[in-house]
């Protein structure tokens, strides 16, 4: 298993202009490469191959004065530029192909982009020294904050400067999976949503977290100075920092789903969640909640930690009628509006929590022994068997929807 472990960085003034050097020449060697197969396809050329690409705007650019300057960065930085143009062009295709999610051509990076990163490889010859740095070519030694330890000795390391000016080192390493948790009878479904983010089968309601509702005030505030400043001006950029900087807390809050994921996790043996059309949902009216829900970033560190410590992860098909089904009797009573937070079942008479009641149709649809106790808000009055058994059809229908209807 593949794990990336981040840590922030905190170089001097004088490293801070040696990587910007470096993110500097990787978008340049980025951006030729880019041009000059966007050439060729225009001219009905052959697509150059990397290694060429390598000489003619690496090697041979090295020697010419306009390009002198790319001598000044390591050279595997370059590379790894040429190598990321690369992937770039592959999964474009790949998408055309249908064998991933579709996604753009690859585009011409800008000098003031929101994120900026340069990968050094083994070949570059980093290390992590005695004294807890990152050493770097050309570079020097950079203070790291070191938050845990490392599970193996990565290969790579990529450095990265986001839009708030945060520098952060990131390493993908290979573990194998993590301690076994010893095993418990508790499994659990969850319901997603907005009114409270996580629903639990066992009737526990997450309340939402809503970290962008809360920052909006401060965020709308810090927009309207950065629209009254001039373009290309010191204040401006100082203003789009606290824009970036805002937006940064915000995703940095996020990340406490880790302990909430972790808890559900350790808890329970098994977890079932629902595979919800995020995409659909954000071109509707509710995509401003939905996006700031984060309900994939949640689903994906259930999936991993699963995995890494024995734990059974299910999802289920988006399509099943969680909201529509009875937990009690299994009758399928149609689908409510959202407004209905409570509704009565038709058939057994149940009166069931709308989200309590989908969360636990989540955990029967993933095959998960789960009790539906929860469900029920309050007991409700089972109707009684018809005596007359007339061939009306709605009768029949009436007398057969009762007829597997045990009373608790």
């Amino acid at each position: 298993m593949q794990l990336r472990y981040s840590f922030r960085l905190y170089p001097s003034a004088g490293q801070r202009m040696a990587l910007a050097r470096a993110f500097g020449c990787a978008r340049v060697v980025y951006n030729d490469a880019l041009r000059v197969r966007e050439t060729a396809r225009a001219e009905g050329l052959p697509f150059p191959k990397a290694g060429d690409l390598s000489k003619l705007l690496i090697t041979e650019a090295k020697k010419t004065p306009e390009r002198a300057w790319l001598g000044e960065v390591s050279a595997v930085v370059l590379q790894q530029s040429l190598r990321d143009l690369d992937s770039a062009y592959r999964n474009f295709f790949d998408g055309l192909k249908d064998k991933r999610p579709r996604m753009g051509a690859p585009r011409f990076k800008s000098r003031r982009g929101n994120r900026q990163a340069v990968r050094f490889t083994a070949n570059a010859r980093w290390k992590i020294t005695t004294g807890g740095d990152l050493a770097l070519p050309k570079i020097g030694d950079v203070r790291v904050k070191w938050s845990r330890n490392l599970p193996s000795t990565p290969s790579t390391v990529t450095v990265i400067k986001d839009a708030a000016g945060r520098y952060f080192c990131s390493f993908v390493v290979e573990t194998e999976a993590g301690e076994v948790l010893p095993e418990v009878m508790p499994e659990v479904g969850i319901d997603l949503g907005l009114s409270h983010f996580a629903v639990l089968s066992d009737g526990t309601k997450i309340e939402s977290p809503r970290f962008l509702r809360r920052a909006e005030k401060k965020l709308k505030r810090a927009q309207q100075a950065l629209s009254r400043k001039a373009k290309g001006s010191n204040n401006r950029n100082k203003a789009r920092l606290r824009v970036a900087r805002a937006h940064a807390r915000v995703a940095d809050a996020r990340r406490e789903f880790h302990q909430l994921s972790m808890k559900l996790i350790r808890e329970n043996q098994a977890v079932a969640v629902e595979d919800l059309a995020v995409k659909g949902l954000a071109r509707t009216r509710l995509a401003k909640s939905v996006h700031d829900a984060g309900w994939s970033a949640f689903v994906g560190m259930l999936e991993y930690k699963a995995a890494r410590h024995g734990r059974t992860f299910v999802k289920i098909g988006r399509f099943e009628p969680t909201s529509q089904v009875c937990s009690q009797c299994g009758v399928k009573d149609g689908p409510k509006p959202l407004h209905v937070r409570v509704w009565t079942c038709g058939a057994c008479g149940a009166v069931l929590d709308r989200d309590i009641n989908a969360a636990v149709n989540v955990a029967k649809a993933a095959g998960l022994a789960v009790s539906a106790c929860g469900a029920r808000v309050r007991p409700g009055l089972v109707p009684a068997p018809r005596e007359e058994t007339g061939t009306h059809p709605k009768a029949s229908r009436a007398s057969g929807s009762q007829a597997g209807i045990s009373v608790l």
